[in-house]
């Protein structure tokens, strides 16, 4: 029996990918294995995993800043806390291995597999290392782990000596976003039905991540109108976010889509929103074009922008930043590409073959040969 902790969380874009990559454990491996979570005891963790059915565990989770402020000394005593919490948690449910998926909250967990001597496998969906994966590099390397990139060119930022330890996987998309055997998971007949929309409606799905987005939220509520001459609008706002109701039979505002998010999404003919790594890779892997907004200036490291240029490289997405995040320039934007089928086509294409990499089941793999190796070895002896 193998036991493998999973860790990281803070943002569903750090929590989503981690649940795909144990949803693709849970088939590779028998049932006798256990899979459990070690995340923040604060916030929207516990209820997003759990709600998945995996196992979780909590502990207090410190921010991790590249500047001082009044929270950071508290914050330094909460990841010394976590790190005591996590080692008690890993070495109780005698874990094997540890996959974390990123956040503040997985730095003390992967620190503490370190000293107890637990692999450690780390992936980054960013196009450039975040602060907590930089840390947990230290940890990969000590214990001889992994290195997880969703981008190519992310293997440059990565240091010389753990090149042979790194592989390219794109970003984990939970597969209810994915096709399968048995056809389409992600049914857009059924996003229509939850939206109560009909077969001719066109949709523009407006995205601001899983804690909303102001800025974009601004800018739907200033082009409404002119977004809703060529779509109906469902507008995921953000559940923390203050919204008022608007008059328009086109437009559909909803604080938080949830369990019928893959549908809705197939059923979207364009996306627009902000470009984290759950809200690209997963429009990816449906083939969706895109208007990007990424977020930008001080209070960020500016990740969501190269994420946003990689996709307009590719053909899969038109961004908007600067000066040109303005109404008028998102309306003519949105009305441009809605009149235009062939750039809707070609958008559409290279969004699909970015999302062709299937990185929960190439790291699910990955701890599966570890594991599999491990246990042959125990065997053996």
């Amino acid at each position: 029996m193998a036991n493998i902790a999973v860790t990281g969380g803070g943002t569903g874009g750090h929590i989503y990918p981690g649940l795909a990559v144990i949803e693709e454990l849970k088939n590779r491996f028998e049932q006798r294995n256990r899979i459990f979570w070690i995340g923040s005891n604060a916030g929207m963790d516990r209820s997003i995993v759990e709600g998945a059915g995996v196992e979780f565990f909590g502990i207090p989770a410190g921010r991790l800043r590249r500047y001082f402020s009044l929270k950071t000394i508290p914050d330094i005593f909460r990841v010394i806390l976590g790190f005591f919490a996590a080692r008690r948690i890993l070495k109780k449910h005698k874990a094997d291995i540890l996959f974390s998926k990123g956040g503040f909250v997985s730095v003390p967990p992967c620190a503490a597999a370190a000293s107890l001597g637990i692999p450690v496998f780390t992936h980054e969906s960013d196009f450039s290392p975040g602060l907590a994966t930089k840390l947990n590099l230290r940890f990969v390397r000590k214990t001889g782990g992994r290195v997880f990139v969703a981008y190519k060119d992310t293997c440059k930022s990565l240091p010389p000596d753990l090149q042979d330890r790194v592989t390219v996987c794109g970003n984990p998309v939970r597969s209810a976003f994915r096709v399968s055997g048995t056809g389409l998971k992600a049914d857009p007949e059924k996003g229509r039905v939850f939206l109560g929309l009909g077969l001719q409606e066109r949709i523009l799905l407006v995205l601001g991540g899983s804690q909303g987005a102001r800025e974009v939220n601004m800018l739907v509520s200033a082009a409404q109108d002119d977004l809703c001459r060529s779509y109906t609008v469902v507008h995921q706002y953000g559940p923390d976010q203050e919204w008022t109701l608007h008059k328009n039979d086109r437009y559909i505002p909803l604080p938080y889509i949830k369990e019928e998010m893959p549908h809705v999404l197939a059923a979207a003919e364009l996306v627009l929103g902000r470009s984290g790594a759950g809200t690209v890779w997963e429009s990816a892997v449906l083939g969706k074009p895109m208007i990007l907004v990424p977020l930008s200036g001080a209070g960020t490291r500016g990740d969501q922008i190269e994420n946003a240029r990689f996709f307009e490289r590719e053909g899969a997405a038109i961004v908007l930043t600067g000066s040109d995040v303005n109404p008028e320039k998102l309306s003519r934007t949105v009305s441009a590409v809605a009149e235009n089928d062939k750039q809707r086509e070609l958008l559409a294409e290279a969004a699909r073959r970015i999302g062709c990499l299937d990185g929960a089941v190439i790291i699910s793999n990955a701890i599966y040969d570890v594991i599999k190796g491990e246990t042959d070895e125990y065997c053996n002896h």
